[in-house]
């Protein structure tokens, strides 16, 4: 099996804990602090990398705003999936919705950064669209249901 594979499979694994990990914490605490911990957990992840690895400080001050702009916008990216679990959203559909960033991101490769795609690639965002909005319809329950769950 590539190198590349496993490295692959492994964030399947640890995404999909995440995803779960992340609606129960919501169960019990704010959206906000639910992040706030997040946050603090990549401290040690920061800390392996810092001791493993040097990183070459001396990089452009554009380098330096893409990277913050990068991070905050990951932030508030998770600030708002928290929120949507928070506030209500099945695991199953607030995950699949969040997972689907790499369809806006090729998307907006094509103005941005001038990129190509082929019609295989434009078949599977849409495709991918669909699925998300196919699976996140729910039925509005029954006046019978409803009362039979109470």
């Amino acid at each position: 099996m590539a190198v590349w594979l496993m490295y692959a499979l492994v964030v399947l694994v640890l995404w999909g804990f995440t995803g779960i990990t992340q609606k129960v914490a919501t169960n019990y605490t704010s959206a906000s602090l639910t992040l706030a911990s997040y946050a603090v957990a990549y401290a040690p992840v920061a800390a392996i990398i810092l001791w493993k690895e040097p990183l070459n400080w001396r990089i452009s001050a554009t380098a330096w705003s893409l990277g913050i702009l990068s991070g905050l916008l990951n932030g508030f990216g998770s600030l708002t999936l928290f929120a949507a679990c928070r506030n209500g959203g099945k695991a199953s559909v607030v995950t699949l919705l969040a997972a689907l960033y790499p369809v806006l991101t090729i998307a907006m490769a094509i103005p941005f950064l001038h990129e190509r795609i082929q019609a295989r690639e434009l078949a599977a965002i849409v495709l991918s669209i669909a699925a998300a909005a196919a699976l996140s319809y729910e039925k509005s329950l029954a006046a019978s249901e409803i009362s039979r769950k109470d």
